[in-house]
């Protein structure tokens, strides 16, 4: 890029924290932005995403909830598993193990509120948290002392993270935007939407990222 672009590229990240190739994903897209450095400025925000919307509070086993959701054997997904923790091995992010899946609605509506009131940089913090907490730590993220953990650390309210998760608050925003991404021909995760305009789709490698996002700013350039 010989050019700098006129404004920020603006990075949607939508995922879902139950969804291990975004935790790849997040880490390649990262460890690209840090190769291109300075010369390509970004706006990166997380929009949500549900792989399992309809997942009741007490969570399911992983291995019985993926073999019927998907008709794969428990032997199919521990050999995807360990392709994953490959993957994440590459770019930073270690797999631990996660013996449930859990409801991530709450989590994304305190995602939501980050990145509406929180402090520069503290959605992108919270982001990370949770999918560490979730495939790193196999914590619950739909737990509300988990979440005011997560987003104390964060640098957010605790107190205002303790009162999200016990009412309505951002409810219908996320659903909004939920629909908003599924009417857009979102169906899988992660998908990264370039300034509204280029998709990339998948946990792809760095050189994926990087590659792509330079063309990218390379044609908003002229």
């Amino acid at each position: 890029m010989t050019e700098e672009r006129p404004d920020p590229m603006k990075i949607e990240f939508v995922s879902d924290i139950a969804c291990p190739w975004c935790a790849v994903g997040l880490h390649a897209l990262d460890l690209a932005l840090a190769r291109l450095g300075p010369e390509l400025p970004v706006e990166l925000s997380f929009q949500p995403f549900e792989l399992n919307p309809t997942m009741g509070p007490e969570g399911a086993d992983t291995v019985q909830y993926l073999s019927a959701k998907y008709g794969i054997t428990p032997e199919q997904i521990a050999q995807n598993q360990a392709n994953i923790r490959q993957r994440g091995a590459a770019v930073g992010f270690a797999f631990g193990t996660r013996s449930r899946v859990w409801n991530t609605f709450d989590a994304h509506r305190l995602l939501c509120w980050a990145e509406e009131a929180g402090p520069a940089g503290a959605q992108g913090r919270l982001k990370h948290a949770l999918l560490q907490a979730y495939h790193g730590d196999g914590r619950n993220p739909s737990d509300p002392a988990v979440l005011v953990e997560l987003a104390s650390a964060a640098g957010l309210d605790a107190e205002r993270a303790r009162q999200i998760p016990a009412g309505d608050d951002y409810a219908a925003v996320v659903r909004e935007r939920e629909q908003f991404w599924q009417r857009a021909g979102v169906n899988s995760v992660p998908a990264v939407v370039i300034d509204r305009k280029h998709l990339i789709s998948g946990g792809q490698p760095p050189e994926v990222f990087e590659e792509a996002l330079r063309r990218i700013a390379a044609e908003a350039a002229g």
